[in-house]
């Protein structure tokens, strides 16, 4: 790590805040321009304790950055990880309020809930599929904290992967009733589609993010705990929204997950 502690909460303060203010900053590398990936971490996991100890609760792990074009885009070659809280979530079909966030982006996300625990290092696909309990659809509502949406990879970790809502709905399936590689998601906006993809949007298979995220915890000396509510990252590409705007998106096997925006 190339930050020290006190750098580090200063780092996740001025993020949070950026969040609750709705209010854009320049990204944290044109300041620290040393950070490493554990610094980036360090930072988000300073955010979730600030918020933990305000009372928050932690309700679920994400995935981003887990399409593989992105991945050669970036330089990288596994995804970004952060986490969901309480507030973040908003019941389906209900108005989300535009004024409380800064640039607002929508995907389509396959979710998982797992009956058993996952660790790595050594996770695969196939560990991943006996682990879940169910699969549910959701839209994660993406806002980062930067300004014009222009980051690196290190600063967006750090901004906890862009987290702001996320919506749930349609039913819940076993996941041996689904091919989560080929099922497909369409997105409509104001009654237009707008975006149209199948899981294997994700690394090749949902359950490959799963593995990577429990891979990236055990090599921090964590596993995914059973219960763990999981986003496995954009199926589609996101897509901007403003107050007006209706996004409603079909899921294969699982449903419709709507929401408006005002």
């Amino acid at each position: 790590m190339k930050l020290d502690t006190p750098t580090i909460a200063a780092l996740a303060e001025h993020l949070e805040a950026a969040e609750h203010q709705a209010k854009d900053v320049t990204k944290i590398t044109d300041d620290h321009p040393d950070m490493d990936w554990d610094d980036a971490y360090a930072i988000q996991d300073a955010i979730r304790q600030r918020k933990e100890s305000r009372g928050q609760k932690t309700v679920g792990l994400k995935c981003g950055l887990t399409s593989h074009a992105k991945m050669k885009q970036m330089g990288v070659s596994t995804p970004v990880f952060g986490f969901v809280s309480d507030y973040m979530a908003v019941a389906e079909g209900s108005d989300i309020k535009t004024a409380d966030l800064i640039h607002p982006k929508v995907e389509a996300e396959i979710c998982v809930v797992l009956k058993t625990a996952l660790r790595g290092p050594g996770c695969h696909v196939g560990a991943v599929l006996a682990a879940i309990d169910f699969v549910v659809p959701g839209v994660e509502i993406i806002d980062s904290r930067y300004r014009d949406f222009k980051f690196d990879l290190k600063s967006v970790i750090a901004d906890n992967t862009s987290a702001s809502r996320f919506v749930v709905g349609g039913r819940s399936r076993n996941v041996d009733e689904l091919d989560l590689r080929t099922l497909g998601v369409v997105m409509e906006k104001n009654g237009e589609i707008v975006a149209m993809a199948a899981g294997a949007a994700v690394m090749g298979h949902p359950a490959a993010a799963i593995a990577a995220l429990a891979n990236h915890l055990g090599a921090r000396g964590q596993e995914i705990p059973a219960g763990t509510f999981i986003m496995t990252g954009g199926v589609t590409e996101a897509i901007s929204v403003k107050p007006g705007d209706s996004i409603n998106v079909r899921f294969q096997d699982l449903g419709t997950v709507g929401m408006r925006f005002i």
